[in-house]
């Protein structure tokens, strides 16, 4: 209990941080868990179990693939150098978390990307786990069919921080 209140918090923290930086920011960050949940989702249910022959994570989540969290790294690459190049065209003058990470070089951007879309998988299996230990399958009733609110939250509660922090090197 303690240790999920202190992640809500500080990604609370993080998101209010963000949103200092820039609209654009913060978008930006919800983009990269986003894009990385919906490629994850095309890519798993186009090439799931055809490639690899086993699961990501069977007992945790049955239904996430290998394939799937590829698909994932490579949308959120794609999203990366795609609003860095348009975003820098863009008359606002905010920068956007791939414009921060471009600064300091194309190849720390698409390591940054690919390490947040790997730990928003991970906060969405640690979400998995925890729900699996309690023996329930939605961790509320508020959004049926969802999984609950943590599921809509879940790979967003590691990013954000993590996010801050390598925007900020």
């Amino acid at each position: 209990m303690v240790g999920g209140i202190f992640a809500l918090w500080v990604a609370w923290l993080a998101v209010t941080k963000a949103r200092m930086v820039g609209i654009d920011f913060l978008f930006s960050i919800l983009v990269l868990v986003w894009v990385a949940d919906v490629f994850a989702y095309f890519f798993g249910r186009l090439f799931g179990g055809r490639i690899f022959a086993r699961k990501l994570a069977p007992t945790i989540s049955p239904g996430k693939t290998w394939e799937g969290a590829l698909g994932g790294l490579v949308g959120v690459v794609v999203c990366a150098f795609t609003w860095q190049h348009w975003g820098d065209l863009d008359a606002s003058g905010q920068q956007s978390l791939y414009s921060r990470l471009f600064a300091i070089g194309p190849v720390f951007m698409v390591l940054a990307v690919v390490f947040l879309a790997a730990m928003s998988v991970v906060g969405d299996l640690v979400e998995s786990l925890f729900k699996r230990s309690a023996g329930v399958k939605d961790s509320s009733g508020l959004l049926p069919g969802h999984g609950g609110v943590l599921d809509r939250i879940d790979a967003m509660l590691p990013i954000l921080p993590l996010a801050m922090m390598l925007s900020s090197l």
